[in-house]
């Protein structure tokens, strides 16, 4: 199969226009139809509908890209690594973890990272679903679980609980409550039930919503959560990595807390000798060092 035929025809699909097509491989429109009428004829299959608004793959034409995202996915990887054998860090490195994780711990501490690096372009990619690293969806993943996929090199970072927390102003207003019962009697800020979430800590919010709470905010991000919580609103359901950099948060009810949850950095096989890959996990690492360092010494003063 013409490898530069399938090179144009992912170009289409991919715009949606022989046009636009054209613009990005700067080739005339006819030269591209040309291809494509090519491919499709080396194939004995019809690979787009055509229509005034542009162009729709046919279900043949589906399978077809599938195969060449595929390969532009791989090449990419290859590309990456090859860029890498050099010795300075630079270019794209796109993270992905979740919403709370990204906002509320690595984000602040990217500027040490830039200090290091300042040729480094990070593309921080915050939602909960889980991209596929070896498909190149995301260079490197950081998890509160540990990842399932095949041919990914994973290492444990650290260690989080679900705790309650409310601001001290919030206290001062409403008093301390000691029991899991005195929830009831506070409004209580978690994520929903339904949303993308781990276990543990849906687990935690199952058992408090068991004795009668009689107000709930619920978000769908523990970044809305603790905005709730700084803002005065109720007690919240947090993770605990956030006390260090938010010294206004007061944990209650002490004993109420969820099971460990592993946070785990994980990056594909393939790029194992990457450079820029190894640049950001010891980043996270040293951070996480020095996260430890200072919640050892907040409990020793």
């Amino acid at each position: 199969m013409d490898w530069d035929k399938l090179r144009i025809f992912h170009a289409v699909a991919d715009a949606g226009s022989l046009t636009h097509a054209g613009d990005k491989l700067n080739l005339s429109q006819s030269a591209v139809s040309r291809q494509i009428r090519g491919l499709e004829e080396a194939l004995n299959v019809t690979l787009f509908h055509r229509h005034a608004r542009g162009l729709i793959l046919t279900e043949q034409g589906e399978l077809l890209f599938d195969a060449t995202t595929a390969m532009s996915k791989r090449l990419e990887a290859a590309a990456a690594r090859i860029r890498d054998s050099e010795e300075e860090v630079f270019g794209q490195l796109r993270v992905t973890t979740t919403i709370g994780f990204g906002t509320l711990w690595l984000a602040p501490r990217l500027p040490k990272l830039y200090e290091q690096y300042p040729d480094l372009k990070v593309d921080l990619m915050l939602e909960e679903r889980v991209l596929d690293l070896p498909m190149r969806e995301a260079d490197v993943a950081i998890r509160m679980k540990e990842p399932s996929q095949a041919d990914l090199i994973r290492k444990r970072l650290m260690t989080v609980r679900m705790c309650l927390y409310a601001s001290s102003s919030y206290i001062k207003a409403n008093g301390l409550p000691t029991e899991i019962e005195d929830i009831k009697d506070h409004r209580l800020i978690c994520q929903n039930t339904d949303s993308d979430q781990v276990g543990a800590g849906l687990t935690m919010i199952q058992r408090l919503m068991k004795h009668d709470v009689r107000s709930m905010l619920t978000v769908n991000n523990y970044f809305g959560v603790l905005q709730g919580v700084l803002h005065n609103l109720g007690i919240g359901v947090l993770p605990d990595y956030l006390t260090q950099d938010f010294p206004d948060l007061v944990q209650v009810i002490p004993d109420m807390t969820s099971a460990d949850v592993p946070v785990f950095l994980a990056y594909p096989e393939e790029l194992r000798h990457s450079k820029r890959i190894a640049a950001f996990r010891d980043f996270v690492q040293n951070e996480i060092i020095s996260y430890r360092k200072q919640l050892k010494e907040n409990v020793l003063a």
